[in-house]
């Protein structure tokens, strides 16, 4: 079996990537990873609390705080990784 990281790498084009997406994913995984992504890039700003952040992408400050601790404590540094690339 391909693991999915390595069918992800195959993946040549936007809309290849979101047509996998929108066969790997149901609507509302793929939201909420959306949701994470965009969470991430504001913590990573810096600009804005946890709440300001929740209250803009209507999200719960639980998110938050959840994408805040694997961008700034946990050792994948995922999100670092692209969030760097920008």
């Amino acid at each position: 079996l391909m693991k999915l990281s390595t069918a992800l790498k195959k993946l040549n084009s936007d809309k290849d990537i979101e047509n996998f997406l929108k066969d790997l994913c149901t609507p509302a995984e793929i939201e909420a990873m959306q949701e994470r992504w965009e969470v991430a890039q504001l913590l990573y700003k810096g600009n804005s609390t946890y709440r300001d952040i929740a209250s803009k992408l209507n999200t719960s400050t639980a998110t938050v705080t959840r994408v805040a601790r694997f961008l700034f404590k946990e050792s994948n540094k995922g999100y670092l990784s692209l969030l760097k690339k920008d």
